[in-house]
């Protein structure tokens, strides 16, 4: 019992410290409260329906490949041209696009989808030292549990990393030092969309289904997240993320049937007494400065 309550919740709060990286990313490189984060989702969710009767690796590639383009595109088409305004209108700018994506959604894919029917091994379940596992909690633990590592790999030995970190921290001061602006920010984007397509694969395989909001809950718990750790620290936002989902699935494990409803009250009443004692979020990095 105990072990397969840790699987849940480690492997829920890796899910939502990915989440929580792809607003946070954005939002450091380019000053960009992205509401859009959460069609990225449906982006990669709809191609785990399109491809449902394919190997769950091939259509997991497909959603990252789907949600990527529709990052890239929105970034060219909507954020290139606003690359030099104010953060409010971006965040107007991201409503807009948010809602064009999912009206593009309703008007044409998803009358047609159906629910997602589980894949048949991620239902199992099986023994580990004596508890009774879910298979899709493990896979949602690796695979979490690897972008994370490859994210952190990213960001901390390569170049390009270097250089999001730089602008994350002063994109002004990263420019006159030689970053540019036309490498890191689509790089940002593409980054995101990878995330956000792994969350969107492990969504439709916890609901079986998908919807045009399916990402409005994804995209607040990433931002819950971001501002519990500290939104303009890429760290920050991941242990914030981390601890929100490990905490919401031990709530789910202690509260009585007849309060679980309130779980997400008892979850924010805890997030505004830490946020009482610390505004900036646990880990507060350097104020974020808009190219």
């Amino acid at each position: 019992m105990i072990l397969e309550f840790l699987i849940n919740a480690i492997g829920l709060g890796a899910l939502y410290a990915l989440l929580t990286i792809g607003v946070a990313l954005l939002f450091g490189v380019l000053g960009l409260m992205n509401f859009a984060y959460g069609e990225l989702i449906l982006a990669g969710a709809f191609a785990m329906y399109l491809f449902r009767d394919q190997p769950w690796p091939f259509a997991l590639l497909m959603a990252i490949v789907f949600a990527v383009v529709v990052a890239l595109v929105s970034e060219r088409l909507a954020f290139h041209p606003l690359r030099n305004a104010d953060p409010v209108t971006l965040m107007i700018a991201s409503f807009a696009v948010s809602l064009a994506l999912q009206s593009l959604a309703r008007m044409t894919v998803l009358p047609r989808t159906r629910g997602v029917p589980p894949e048949r091994f991620l239902s199992h379940r099986v023994s580990i030292l004596g508890a009774d596992v879910s298979v899709l909690d493990l896979v949602t633990l690796v695979l979490c549990g690897v972008m994370l590592l490859v994210v952190a790999w990213l960001m901390g030995r390569t170049s390009l990393g270097i250089q999001l970190r730089a602008a994350a921290e002063d994109f002004r001061m990263a420019a006159s030092l030689g970053v540019k602006a036309n490498l890191v920010i689509p790089a940002a984007f593409v980054i995101v969309g990878v995330l956000s397509a792994i969350g969107g694969a492990v969504l439709v395989a916890r609901q079986g289904s998908i919807g045009a909001d399916m990402g409005l809950q994804p995209m607040l718990i990433g931002v819950v997240g971001a501002v519990l750790g500290g939104m303009s620290s890429l760290k920050g936002a991941a242990l914030g993320g981390f601890l929100l989902g490990a905490a919401t699935a031990l709530l789910e494990s202690l509260l009585p049937t007849d309060l679980i409803a309130f779980r997400d009250a008892f979850l924010f009443s805890a997030l505004i007494a830490v946020l009482v004692v610390r505004p900036q979020g646990l880990l507060s990095g350097a104020k974020v400065r808009v190219s």
